[in-house]
């Protein structure tokens, strides 16, 4: 059967891949020069070198130790080769697609990698992913829209990993999974025009062992990243940018270790953040870094969330809160800086516990810092010319 909406009014170059390898090492996460003040110019550099030749290396990797292949142009047509074998040639990006996991070895006990060269629209279908499967589009691979579905979705599966991904378009979700366990995406680069960039579902089970190492995501019309039921996370940068929510937002997840949080125009005119914990989140989150310029808040805790530190916060011109914590337990925030826009707030809701436990060391300066209602056991340890209304 032939897939839903093959043909697309605007298809994409032949070229695309090789522009989209392009753009993916400039705008990768971690490769931008940090603000001035917060690490020297040497270290800077020496930084953006290490991150610009890892994901040259990685870039040029995809595609590496493929068992499948899959290849082509819209204008040209798509062929799929399983180990030297073609099993599909024909004009449906999505179906070659479909074809190159279909093709893996059924019952496999360790991963079969589908690498995707080329570049195209995959209509309004969804792409998902068996146990035991490693699957990447080293093209760009611009996306439809399924209700409730994911453009690339893995549910109920274990040993999956995305080492490359470049997506374009204004899925429902560009990547959905849940009850999955033994992740791992890599580099990760979501250019979309709408939609939710990459989302752990609510109401499936829960997926443990989940790795991030770089996601890059913009102009989505929901959230960046979202997990749910979420147990063993580790991601090294999400990087946001013009996201109609949050960048990375955390729902009940736990045994986290995050790198670092870099958000611009995030969530404006919401009350979303750059980084947000919400509905029971924790505890043992641990993140290194939240950067947040302009949009709605920074960083926002809330409804009973607890057990995480934030090292370091570099926050400037938040449209919102800088930083707002109501109702949590727990929470350190352990140096950084906040400079203009929105105030510094403590508060709470009657519906949930008080705050309790919260430590906060920050430089504060041209916006205020108030503590209502007094929660129990705030340490505040401030520095900045920002006035103070605290406990």
């Amino acid at each position: 059967m032939a897939p839903t909406s093959q043909r697309r009014p605007r298809l994409l170059a032949a070229g695309v891949a090789a522009l989209s390898v392009v753009v993916s090492l400039l705008a990768a996460p971690g490769v931008a020069a940090a603000p001035s003040g917060t690490a020297s110019d040497s270290a800077v550099a020496g930084a953006a070198s290490r991150s610009t030749t890892a994901a040259a290396a990685q870039a040029a990797a995809c595609g590496d130790g493929a068992d499948a292949l899959v290849t082509g142009s819209q204008s040209s047509g798509f062929t799929t080769t399983y180990r030297g074998r073609t099993v599909y040639q024909g004009e449906y990006y999505v179906t070659a697609i479909w074809e190159g996991i279909g093709a893996l070895t059924p019952g496999r006990t360790s991963q079969e990698k589908v690498s995707v060269m080329a570049s195209a629209w995959i209509g309004n279908n969804t792409i998902d992913l068996p146990s035991n499967t490693a699957f990447e589009v080293c093209g760009t691979m611009d996306v439809g829209n399924v209700s409730g579905r994911g453009a690339i979705q893995a549910v109920g599966v274990r040993n999956v990993s995305i080492p490359n991904l470049n997506m374009t378009g204004a899925p429902y979700f560009g990547m959905r999974f849940a009850d999955v366990h033994g992740l791992h995406l890599g580099q990760i680069n979501l250019r979309m025009s709408g939609g939710l960039g990459i989302r752990f579902e609510r109401d499936l089970p829960g997926s443990t062992d989940v790795r991030m190492d770089n996601v890059y995501v913009s102009g989505t019309g929901n959230h960046g990243v979202e997990t749910w039921n979420v147990d063993g996370l580790r991601i090294g940068t999400v990087t946001a940018r013009n996201v109609a929510y949050a960048g990375l937002l955390l729902n009940n997840t736990r045994n986290a270790t995050i790198g670092t949080v870099d958000g611009e125009n995030v969530g404006t005119g919401t009350g979303y953040a750059t980084f947000r914990m919400a509905n029971t989140n924790g505890p043992g989150i641990t993140v290194d870094r939240v950067r947040s310029r302009g949009g709605a808040r920074g960083v926002f805790c809330v409804s009973n969330s607890r057990g995480a530190r934030i090292n370091n916060v570099d926050l400037a011109n938040n449209g919102n809160n800088s930083i707002l914590i109501e109702n949590c337990s727990d929470i350190t925030i352990g140096g950084g800086t906040v400079n203009g826009g929105g105030e510094v707030r403590l508060a709470a809701r009657s519906e949930f516990p008080n705050n309790r436990n919260i430590n906060i060391t920050l430089r504060v300066d041209n916006t205020s810092v108030r503590e209502s209602p007094c929660g129990e056991n705030t340490n505040w340890y401030l520095s900045g010319n920002g006035s103070r209304n605290i406990c």
